[in-house]
């Protein structure tokens, strides 16, 4: 009865979880390039059931009855990267990666990646994100090729009017988006709601950057709400269960040591 107990109460503990993952889904819809996350559950390993109950050569025999499973416990996050729709805007300043890549993104001490291409410019005159960090850009010659290790863009007065090939000029120099690939995904680890860390990016050729449009969220409302419901009635099931077992164990023990 304990132990069924413990795996009701595990039970809530994942479900809350999921829970919190689905409703941070559903507050994240209208962020532009955010990817829904989906919490990853694995079972307690069972545990077999056995008993001493038949008696063989006069010796007891040990019988196994079946398994008992001890619960679920959470196994990690999981993020969905399937592309959001591409929405065309009339800002010269947004942006949107079609296929694989992240854009280049850094503050005074780190390194991000992202999808949101909602860029603007800040008073020193560089292009910044939301958060205000600068958006990395490369110098690259006539050819496309890439000679300066990537740094803040500084825009200026000037509007970005981006090529068919992916490059822009500014002033009297020719740049592009230090736009990155990853081999694994998984690998990737999600700072809030928006940013991921990431180690040894590569550079993918055939990445596409498409100005004046922004990548909506691939959150699916229908299906966070059909989980939503089925966690709360998973939930409330749990919560019967651990009543019950709650009211029996109350029984029993002012039962105990009741002479009849």
């Amino acid at each position: 009865m304990i132990r069924a107990l413990y795996t009701s109460v595990s039970g809530l503990i994942t479900q809350e979880a999921k829970q919190n993952v689905i409703t941070n889904n559903l507050a994240n819809v209208n962020t532009v390039g955010f990817k829904s996350d989906n919490l990853l559950v694995k079972k307690f390993d069972d545990v077999l059931i056995e008993n001493y109950d038949k008696i063989v050569n006069g010796k007891n025999q040990q019988n196994i009855i079946g398994s008992l499973s001890q619960g679920s416990k959470i196994d990690g996050i999981q993020t969905n990267y399937t592309q959001g729709t591409i929405e065309d805007t009339d800002k010269w300043s947004d942006f949107s990666i079609e296929g694989r890549g992240f854009f280049t993104v850094s503050d005074k001490n780190n390194i991000f990646y992202t999808r949101d291409g909602h860029f603007h410019v800040n008073s020193q005159g560089y292009l910044v994100n939301d958060n205000g960090q600068n958006i990395l850009g490369v110098n690259v010659d006539n050819n496309g090729t890439t000679i300066s290790n990537p740094m803040p863009i500084q825009v200026g007065n000037e509007k970005i009017k981006l090529q068919s090939d992916g490059t822009f000029e500014i002033g009297n120099k020719r740049y592009k988006f230090n736009v990155v690939d990853f081999q694994n995904y998984n690998e990737l680890k999600k700072i809030g709601d928006n940013l991921y860390l990431g180690q040894n990016p590569i550079n993918n050729k055939n990445i596409t950057i498409k100005q004046n449009s922004l990548e909506k969220s691939n959150v699916n409302v229908i299906d966070e709400m059909v989980n939503m419901l089925t966690v709360m009635r998973t939930f409330e099931s749990n919560q019967k269960i651990i009543q019950s077992i709650d009211e029996t164990l109350g029984k029993t023990v002012n039962e105990v040591g009741t002479v009849r």
